[in-house]
């Protein structure tokens, strides 16, 4: 993505400054843009993204509501569910809340360490969304090759104990680059043309060598990405080596369904996410303002669709919540 530098004297900047309606920043703060070209047509974008978190919310918090209410699920499956839903809840907060600041009220000024914070908190839950689903993909494959022992495999301390063990890895793996970050020094034209601050848009305003930061963040994303999908994989492929050797179409039906919901999850979680952060760094042809809105769409879309899904594909949550819905 291309970075907005202003070499002009001061004069040209204050009317640049006037031209974007913007303020006059200190040192210690950035410029979020929003999305670049499409300034005049903010307000309008912005009805579909605050529909899709606003969903987004109430789907999550119902879930967690009606599992926590719910004696009969408190299962590994519906702790994982809970533990996706908060994720989701916190990916999107992260983001959308200052993103809607920019499109309704045009309020663009962050501090320094204010962004350095919001690209540690969402990536972090990134990382631990992706561990997430790696479990839950562990679940499906002891629930379907080893259903006698489910119980005794996967219990609620052993769910919480792997939570806790993505929760520790997401903060390693995070803490560097907001780290990094914080010691390179910022050139004067702090605009940054994105709606969040992510990490190589906020790398690309520094004056400094950036080389680590971006190593970093490539290696990380392949590394932690690759691996978690080569696990989903895995799984899924036991899953099929169990299933061949079974011929009753039924076993296979039941397989599929109990495996459909987390496949799409899968699918509306990892494409979007390796979208952008392939695109930061390989931007080339592609316009800024199409990037902007999908990677913002990966903050809204995946959240505001899971519990949909899981209450779609999931005949116990779904039963649970029209009960709930029935005493409204």
């Amino acid at each position: 993505m291309c970075t907005l530098r202003i070499s002009e004297p001061d004069g040209h900047i204050d009317h640049l400054m006037a031209a974007f309606n913007l303020t006059p920043s200190g040192p210690s703060t950035f410029i979020l843009m929003g999305i670049p070209d499409l300034e005049a047509a903010h307000v309008w974008i912005s009805i579909p993204f605050a529909m899709f978190y606003i969903i987004g919310l109430l789907g999550n918090f119902m879930v967690l509501f009606v599992v926590g209410n719910e004696k009969t699920l408190h299962k590994p499956m519906y702790l994982l569910l809970c533990m996706l839903a908060l994720t989701d809840i916190g990916m999107s907060t992260c983001v959308m809340p200052k993103t809607l600041l920019i499109f309704w009220f045009n309020i663009k000024d962050i501090i320094v360490d204010g962004c350095l914070t919001q690209m540690f908190f969402f990536q972090a839950i990134s990382i631990m969304h992706s561990g997430i689903l790696v479990t839950m993909a562990f679940d499906r494959y002891v629930a379907i090759c080893n259903p006698l022992r489910y119980t005794t495999i996967l219990t609620n301390a052993r769910i919480a104990k792997l939570g806790l063990v993505g929760l520790i890895r997401a903060v390693l793996f995070m803490l560097p680059p907001p780290l990094l970050l914080s010691r390179q020094p910022f050139c004067n034209d702090r605009i940054i043309p994105h709606t969040y601050c992510d990490h190589m848009a906020v790398a690309k305003m520094s004056c400094g060598d950036i080389t680590v930061n971006r190593m970093y963040g490539l290696v990380l994303a392949f590394v932690v990405i690759g691996s978690d999908l080569t696990l989903i994989a895995l799984s899924y492929g036991l899953i099929i080596r169990a299933l061949l050797r079974i011929s009753s179409k039924k076993a296979h039906q039941k397989a599929f369904s109990t495996c459909t919901a987390h496949i799409f999850v899968i699918l509306m979680s990892y494409p979007p996410g390796l979208f952008s952060i392939l695109t930061h760094r390989f931007s080339q042809g592609i316009a800024p303002h199409v990037h902007i809105i999908m990677a913002n769409l990966y903050f809204v879309t995946p959240p505001m669709l899971n519990p949909i899904v899981y209450g779609v594909y999931t005949k116990e949550l779904r039963d649970k919540v029209g009960k709930y819905m029935c005493r409204m």
